[in-house]
């Protein structure tokens, strides 16, 4: 894969991503929901923290604001390095796979940048109402925007059987997480990674080859030697 074709790529992902997440925003009050199939929601939520919805407030003794700001900042280092990454694995003419793998996660990491950074500038709040882009009244300000997420997949919505210690009767939901776009080209990035790690990095499996074959060698010559 070369420069133009990964760019393409990042360009397409950032799109679809971008315009649905303003689209949910113009279209959905937070919190509302509309049924597509029976195990698949568009469900809008604001992510103003980290991975999970944590926040950085909830561990280090400073206030929400300050932690929103830290991490903010962290996620624009953060996809500064996976950019330099992108060049350096391009530039190196590497695989195809690896270089796949690493477009999408720049591309996820940065749609959600985008909404770290301007969200909060350009829309009002979505609390029971819908936002309005470009606003008099934005919600926040330059680094202070939450991220949109909207794709639910309750695939599985039941409870705990009652015999069951502990979790009896309680309620189990599998998937349960709310995600986006961006989410999920970097959730793709890193598993292409993790399924074809050795597609990834050939120089790797051609060292510990090497190697082997060093070792045979070693044993052959002691053997003959005896």
């Amino acid at each position: 894969m070369n420069l133009k074709k990964s760019l393409l790529l990042i360009a397409v992902i950032l799109i679809i991503d971008q315009i649905s997440k303003i689209y949910i925003k113009t279209h959905f009050e937070l919190g509302q929901s509309t049924e597509v199939f029976n195990w698949f929601k568009i469900h809008f939520i604001e992510n103003s923290g980290a991975a999970w919805g944590a926040k950085l407030s909830d561990f280090l003794p400073i206030s929400e604001s300050a932690g929103k700001l830290v991490l903010t900042i962290f996620r624009l280092f953060a996809v500064a390095g996976i950019g330099y990454w992108l060049y350096d694995t391009i530039k190196k003419q590497s695989p195809k796979t690896l270089i796949l793998a690493v477009s999408l996660i720049f591309a996820g990491a940065l749609g959600n940048i985008i909404d770290s950074v301007f969200y909060g500038l350009i829309f009002d709040h979505s609390s029971g109402q819908i936002a309005g882009l470009f606003s008099d009244q934005p919600y926040g300000g330059l680094f202070y925007g939450k991220v949109v997420d909207m794709l639910y997949f309750p695939m599985v919505d039941t409870n705990w059987p009652e015999w069951m210690p502990y979790f009896g009767g309680a309620s189990f939901r599998f998937f349960e997480p709310v995600f986006n776009i961006a989410d999920t080209a970097i959730s793709t990035g890193v598993g292409i990674l993790l399924v074809f790690n050795k597609k990834a990095f050939p120089k790797d499996e051609e060292e510990s080859e090497m190697e082997e074959t060093r070792a045979k060698e070693a044993i052959n010559q002691v053997a003959a030697k005896e």
